[in-house]
């Protein structure tokens, strides 16, 4: 179980069910992510969680994993890293009260922490793996991306800092337009928006990135690979 994770929890969660996958052969690992932000409103002597009912939404979604799986993978994940920037637990806060679940979160500051750290994170999951960018490596726009979208603001700033093109984060910015933000289980969401996409519309990059925001200032970052998608040259 993990709770008070915030936007990161299902990041975390997948990542969690990675390694449980690759440690116990021939296991599945069903990993559910179920949000409801209502049970966090409490009325006027706690004003901000009227902009927090305004902010999010509840959610719930789920998705199997496995290691050396038999059936037909929509995205296998590759490596994982979990990036704690310093001195920002002020930036989301998500705690028990005597009334319940509490927190808050700054998008003014939010925001850009996560453009000007972004690029180590992907540096420091990528490397490994021997996708650098730039130096005639993969570019970013050569990746596909499920981001969490915490807010437009967030994915804004992720374009402009990574020159992405128009319509990269096209899953990202869908799902937060019809659903809001979900906390954890928003990148389920953008996962099945991607997987659609990558079948409909033929947006079929063979690597991809997944990454998530929580409290701390915690940024989750997974390499994806696309079995199925068109590789390289």
């Amino acid at each position: 179980m993990l709770h008070l994770n915030g936007c990161s929890a299902g990041a975390a969660a997948l990542r969690l069910a990675k390694d449980l996958a690759e440690n116990a052969r021939g296991a599945r690992v069903l990993v559910t992510c179920v949000e409801l932000t209502l049970v966090s409103f409490r009325g006027p002597d706690r004003p901000h969680t009227v902009h927090c009912q305004a902010t999010f939404g509840d959610g719930a979604g789920a998705a199997i994993v496995g290691a050396d799986a038999v059936e037909r993978p929509i995205f296998e994940m590759v490596f994982a890293t979990q990036a704690l920037i310093p001195r920002t637990e002020h930036v989301i806060t998500m705690r028990l009260t005597e009334p319940g679940l509490d927190g808050n979160s700054d998008v003014r500051q939010l925001a850009p922490l996560a453009a000007d750290n972004i690029e180590k994170c992907l540096a420091d999951a990528l490397r490994p793996i021997g996708l650098e960018n730039g130096g005639g490596a993969v570019e970013w726009n050569d990746f596909f991306w499920v981001v969490h979208p915490g807010s437009s603001l967030i994915l804004d700033n992720i374009e402009r800092v990574l020159g992405l093109k128009e319509g990269k984060l096209a899953s990202s910015r869908r799902v937060l337009r019809e659903y809001g933000n979900m906390l954890g289980s928003t990148l389920i969401f953008v996962l099945e928006e991607e997987r659609r996409r990558m079948v409909e519309e033929g947006d079929g990059a063979e690597w991809g990135v997944m990454m998530g925001f929580g409290p701390g200032f915690t940024i989750e970052t997974m390499v994806l690979h696309n079995p199925y998608g068109r590789k390289k040259n």
